[in-house]
């Protein structure tokens, strides 16, 4: 971890995009109450447009090496962009290796098989609760159904590098992670990712569904004990985690990516970091309408490339600091300077 901070404090200086986000609609066929993006559907003429986003495309291959970059589609749902597959296949034509992320309850056997077509490399699958539960969270009767129907037609296409599901664990759902697990070890998926509720976007409206320190520590002793078991079961990129569990729930040390590895484009042509993170006039950093978008990352992201725990009060004289640095953008309280999360006492 000291290694892993010295090499962070390198990247604010020299940052490396990794990950280029592409939020192509904030429609969405599903409400969920965790919704980071809070996504209602935007006017036409807001939307950046199939041309644009082929010169988006052009611009970012001619100024980035495609090689050691990741196209991550998301939205809403991507797939109900009426020009989603001409977008797509017009970035396979160019090179790129993209992933998505969709509630997965428009993949058809045939979608599956143009998405196959179009060089989709790797998708993660929303799946929070059994049957009922998935449905209730997510504001959709018959959810949970189409979605699993979606995971095993990308499952029957034999061609994708990573089918993973993620499921994000609340107060209410927590107690069906056996019963969850029971159906993830049937599938052939390669990862499920448990993550818990953040205190983001609409779930700040359900504060009894947000997790107990009981339902923390629940929670991480699960993916613990299920990867110690040889499961490829993993938490994710949310949070720091302190000496003692850091490596025991991912293969990676904690690391914020925004602004350093990850940035993105959202669907009105404005350039941010991680799309979770709070959409703010300084935490904006253009538009791809008025300027190039290496420009923008080259000369931009100031507020991404420091430490978070910089000038907090709530932060400092903590001795994890170095390694924490804040912890995560997405759930940073921008008004009063200090982490809407923070897992020292419960974990460290």
């Amino acid at each position: 971890m000291d290694q892993l901070e010295a090499y962070v404090r390198g990247l604010y200086r020299k940052p490396q995009l990794r990950q280029l986000f592409l939020e192509l609609t904030l429609q969405c066929n599903e409400r969920c109450f965790h919704c980071g993006s809070s996504c209602t559907p935007q006017r036409p003429e807001d939307l950046l447009s199939l041309e644009e986003y082929k010169a988006i495309l052009d611009q970012v291959k001619e100024d980035f090496d495609l090689g050691r970059l990741q196209l991550c589609i998301t939205g809403g749902e991507p797939l109900l962009r009426p020009d989603f597959f001409e977008i797509l296949g017009y970035a396979h034509e160019l090179g790129y290796h993209w992933g998505m992320t969709s509630n997965a309850t428009l993949i058809t056997p045939e979608v599956a098989h143009r998405l196959a077509e179009v060089g989709m490399d790797t998708i993660s699958v929303s799946i929070d609760g059994l049957p009922e539960t998935h449905d209730m969270l997510r504001g959709t009767p018959g959810g949970y159904e189409r979605a699993m129907r979606g995971i095993q037609a990308l499952i029957d296409e034999k061609v994708f590098k990573a089918v993973q599901v993620t499921t994000v664990v609340n107060h209410e759902n927590i107690g069906e992670l056996d019963a969850l697990f029971a159906i993830m070890d049937k599938l052939d998926i390669d990862s499920w990712r448990v993550i818990n509720l953040e205190p983001i976007g609409r779930a700040l409206q359900w504060p009894s569904r947000m997790l107990t320190e009981e339902d923390y520590l629940r929670l991480f002793s699960f993916i613990r004990d299920k990867r110690l078991q040889g499961y490829p079961v993993e938490y994710g990129c949310s949070h720091y985690l302190g000496p003692a569990w850091e490596r025991e729930l991912r293969s990676w040390y904690w690391m914020c990516n925004a602004g350093i590895y990850t940035a993105s484009i959202m669907a009105n042509g404005d350039i941010g970091a991680c799309l979770d993170i709070e959409r703010r006039p300084e935490t904006i950093q253009g538009n791809i309408r008025q300027s190039r978008f290496k420009d923008v990352w080259d000369n931009r992201f100031e507020l991404f490339r420091r430490d978070l725990c910089e000038g907090s009060s709530f932060c400092a004289g903590c001795e994890h600091a170095g390694h924490c640095r804040g912890d995560a953008h997405h759930s940073w309280d921008y008004d009063k300077n200090e982490p809407l999360l923070c897992f020292k006492k419960l974990l460290f």
